[in-house]
């Protein structure tokens, strides 16, 4: 078979107060041969253009862009939610954008983006809460352990704000919590198909 070595085939990221600096150190060293999609979702304020894939793409090998709907999702790219939009995976394993209500206060929602990616991926998706001062993510992540998938938390005494990487772990038992240097290691070494 030809199929990828890395056991996922898509990688979903929640973050809110401090994420940006969370998200760079995360994804600045994965390689442009990274075998899996990266949804990101981060808090954003939803009426100002948000600059977030711009600036992840320029520090980052990994193409990194804005998510646009109905648009196929490749291995080895990153989305990242635009503001006031739920990012949202259809079973096609392709984008969709929603304006529906916000869930916990935001939209997009990590919770909703998890979700979804639960229902499609599987096995095959691993699911990271970051950062945060609030509740998202938690139902989310829960929803990925519930359909098979993988999930880390950021240890909450490495980051920014506790709340969200607390109420993940409270809520989901996650499999790991790891500082964000360890998760960096773990991902770049799903490049290299080790588990």
């Amino acid at each position: 078979m030809h199929r990828q070595h890395s056991k996922f085939d898509a990688v979903v990221i929640g973050a809110s107060a401090g994420g940006v600096e969370a998200l760079l150190t995360l994804l600045e060293d994965l390689p442009e041969s990274f075998p899996a999609a990266v949804l990101i979702v981060l808090h954003l304020p939803a009426d100002c253009r948000s600059v977030l894939a711009s600036v992840l793409s320029n520090r980052c090998s990994l193409p990194i862009k804005e998510a646009q709907d109905k648009e196929d999702i490749v291995p080895g790219r990153g989305y990242v939610a635009p503001p006031d939009y739920h990012l949202l995976v259809e079973p096609d394993r392709s984008l969709s954008l929603s304006q529906d209500e916000a869930v916990h206060f935001s939209r997009p929602s990590i919770d909703l983006l998890f979700e979804s990616a639960a229902w499609v991926y599987r096995e095959r998706l691993l699911g990271i809460v970051l950062t945060g001062a609030n509740q998202d993510g938690s139902a989310g992540l829960k929803a990925i352990s519930e359909h098979g998938g993988t999930t880390w938390v950021q240890e909450p005494a490495d980051a920014l704000a506790t709340i969200m990487p607390q109420a993940a772990i409270d809520a989901a038992a996650p499999d790991s919590v790891l500082t964000l240097e360890a998760m960096k290691q773990k991902l770049k070494r799903l490049d290299r198909a080790e588990r």
